[in-house]
């Protein structure tokens, strides 16, 4: 007997690499990474996009910028590109990672699969681009 509701299926996840340990990186520098998507079951993929990007968190206006994107959508491509597939570019001269008390700015690695069913599942690996020590509040002063 099914007991009248549907089994729980697994969530997609990417696994990701990259070919930093520490995930820290010099503008000008190149970045590697590997990934591999798991969980998908038996869902038909159309298509899957990877990019580099940056963006701001915090308060006002989010920002966000694609410094490198591709997008897979050839059926002989695609499959091995679900199972393990990667790519490679040199990292900007800026914006640095920042970690401000304010706004802070984030670089990422993200990868979204879309599905036939036309829902979509993004994954994003944060990395650090420079150095730029945190900011931090001023001590009050005792007046």
């Amino acid at each position: 007997m099914s007991g009248g509701f549907d089994a729980p299926r697994t969530a997609p996840r990417v696994v990701l690499q990259f070919d930093r340990y520490d995930r820290r990186y010099l503008p000008g520098q190149a970045l590697a990474v590997q990934y591999e998507v798991a969980g998908v079951g038996d869902d038909t993929i159309r298509a899957v996009e990877h990019s580099v990007l940056w963006y701001t968190e915090g308060k006002g206006e989010e920002d966000l910028a694609i410094h490198y994107f591709e997008r897979v959508t050839d059926r002989s491509r695609l499959q091995p590109a679900v199972r393990v597939s990667g790519f490679a570019t040199h990292l900007p001269a800026s914006p640095l990672s920042y970690e401000g008390v304010i706004v802070k700015i984030r670089w990422c690695v993200r990868v979204r699969i879309f599905f036939q069913t036309a829902k979509d599942f993004v994954s994003e690996h944060v990395f650090e681009l420079g150095v730029v020590p945190p900011a931090r509040m001023p001590a009050p002063s005792a007046s």
